[in-house]
This record gives structure tokens, sequence and C-alpha cells, in this order.
């Protein structure tokens, strides 16, 4: 007997609808949702903390994520959405740290715990609520591993002060403006290397906005203005200092003998594979993986309505509202910790 197309055509939308409606949320426990806005996908490193908490969240409740496309609006609307669907707890990537303090007006109101992670509300935020808890890492201390790896290295390249004035001239590709991770990793990075003995003077320093492609563009400029004068490039993370790199490629170095330090932090897969080149003297391994599971650990047990604390979480918790992830220097000597 021959089914009619049109009987076939239906009978397939049937099933696909029907296949739609039984297929669970990936990892997900429907009665547990945690609605968590990330500042910008297309971050490396936030690319790899959203993985890390997908992979913990598995079995155990449903994460959904939202790109708020580095728009501070757009995300205040995305926790709109969330605060509307009731979830049980939110995890939140803010835009702008300085907004923190509505979004949290905007979960007490309802009722439902945040978890802020990779960027640090103000103090004063903070405190306004007993359900509000942070994860991330002390940026000050990234600061200080990458100002020591470039100490390591003026020490044992002498020659790298290649004009012999015991200074080491350097450039700055800076996160953006107003960010503590930019601020407190730019101070706490040359005030290292001072306090390793050395004197540094600013040739040229400029925000690039964490994104590579500026990375490039600004060190090109910093190049066509200062030249072999560069004794060292600094980035306040990865994808900049990658960007620097390739500034730096198209003009000649890392050919031969021609050569000059870059140091980022984040220790993310490119700039490994660039450490391993000898591009990329070295970063600072920002462990996207514990601070993935870490938030994720956090959000799913104020979602249940337990304390966050080590017992719940595995996470140590310090002065009831902080999971701090410890940084660790990566260079090329030892690039298996961060593999």
């Amino acid at each position: 007997m021959r089914i009619p197309s049109s009987t076939l055509c239906a009978l397939s939308v049937l099933l696909t609808v029907s296949a739609c409606i039984k297929k669970k949320p990936e990892g997900g426990k429907e009665d547990i949702v945690i609605g968590s806005a990330i500042y910008k996908y297309e971050d490396t490193f936030m690319a790899g903390v959203r993985s890390s908490m997908s992979q913990a969240a598995q079995g155990k409740a449903t994460l959904n994520f939202v790109d708020s496309a580095n728009q501070q609006p757009v995300q205040s609307e995305k926790v709109d959405l969330f605060i509307a669907k009731k979830v049980k707890a939110l995890a939140l990537n803010p835009v702008d740290r300085t907004a923190a303090g509505t979004l949290i007006d905007k979960a007490k109101a309802a009722d439902i715990p945040v978890v802020f992670f990779n960027r640090e509300p103000l103090p004063e935020d903070m405190k306004k609520w007993d359900k509000v808890y942070y994860v991330g890492a002390k940026a000050e201390e990234s600061g200080r591993l990458e100002g020591e790896i470039v100490v390591d290295y003026f020490k044992t390249n002498p020659a790298a002060d290649k004009n012999k004035d015991g200074k080491i001239q350097y450039v700055i590709l800076t996160g953006e403006p107003g960010h503590q991770d930019a601020e407190l990793r730019t101070k706490y990075s040359i005030e290292a290397i001072e306090q390793g003995g050395y004197k540094t003077e600013k040739l040229a320093g400029d925000t690039a906005m964490w994104d590579r492609i500026k990375g490039q563009e600004k060190m090109a400029a910093f190049l066509g203005a200062h030249k072999d004068a560069i004794e060292l490039v600094i980035a306040n993370n990865d994808d900049m200092a990658l960007g620097a790199i390739e500034a730096l490629k198209a003009v000649g170095y890392f050919k031969g003998d021609k050569t000059v330090p870059v140091v980022g932090v984040d220790a993310t897969a490119p700039a490994l594979k660039a450490l391993e080149e000898g591009t990329l003297l070295g970063t600072v391994l920002n462990d996207a993986k514990n601070q993935g599971k870490a938030t994720f650990a956090v959000s799913y047990a104020v979602a249940q309505g337990q304390a966050p604390d080590e017992a719940h979480t595995g996470y140590s918790l310090t002065d009831a509202k902080y999971v701090w992830i410890p940084y660790k220097k990566i260079t090329k000597a030892n690039i298996k910790d961060a593999l």
C-alpha cells in the first residue's frame, strides 16, 4: 500500500515536534534552572569558563546561557527575563561591574540568589544582600606574577636591555577602562618589575578592550611610533598579547635573532601554542576550569537553599561571600601545568 506524500510529511512534522517536546535541556533537571549571562561570548577565556560550567551542570541542573554582546542594557534585559521565568539562581558575568548594584536590587526583589563571576562588583554592592556571592581570582596576583616572569627573563637575558640604559622600555595593552583586572594587572605588573630591581620607562599604552584584533592594531601603532626602542610588551590578557605578536611578526620579529618579550594573562589554548612556538614569553594561568566549576557549584548550592560553603561546593568561602581561585605563572618550562 502506497502512503500519500502529504501523509508522510505530516507524520514527519509530528515526529519532529514530538522529539523536541521530549528532549530536555542539555545536562539538566528541569526543576533546577540557573540563568547565566556572559558579558561577551567571543571572549576566549570566558568561552572556557562557560564550557566548564556546562560540564559541571551535567545531570544536576539546567544551565541557560545568554550572550550580553558586551552591552550592559542587553544584559539587564536578559536578567529581567530570567527573573520573570523564576530561575532558582543567577550566575552573572557583568558587562559593567558598576552596574552590579542594580542587578542585585532586581535579584533581591525576586529573592533569587546571585553569583557574580570573573568581574568583581564593587565592595559596597557585594554588601547589599546576604545572597550575593563572587567567584574569581585576585587581579593583583596575576599582575605580580606577570611582572615576575619579566624579571626572570631580563636577569637571564641582559642583552634584552637593547640600549644598555639600565631601564626597561615597555609598551602596555590594557583591558577596558574601569575594569578591576585591567587596573590591577597594570599596576602590579610594573610594581613587580621595579621590585625585582629594574627601572621602567613607559613608551606607550592604550586599551585594546581584551580583544586580539584591537591588540594588533594598537601594537602596530606603537611600532610605528617607537620601532625597535620597545624592549617589552605587557598585555592584560592573552588575546591582546597574541594580537601584539601578529603586529610584531608583520615587521620582522621572531625571525632569526630579532625578538622582544611579550607577556599576557589567562593561559588560553592559543596562548599556549604561541608559548610553545617561542613568540610568547609567558602567561599567567587564570584557571577557567575551576572558575567555571566553582561558579556552578556555588550557584547550584544557593539554588537549593544550601549554604555555599566548602561542604556543599568543594571550594572554601572567604568572608561568607568570595571564592578565590589562585593564579600560576606559566612559561615554556612548565607549560604542562597549564596543558
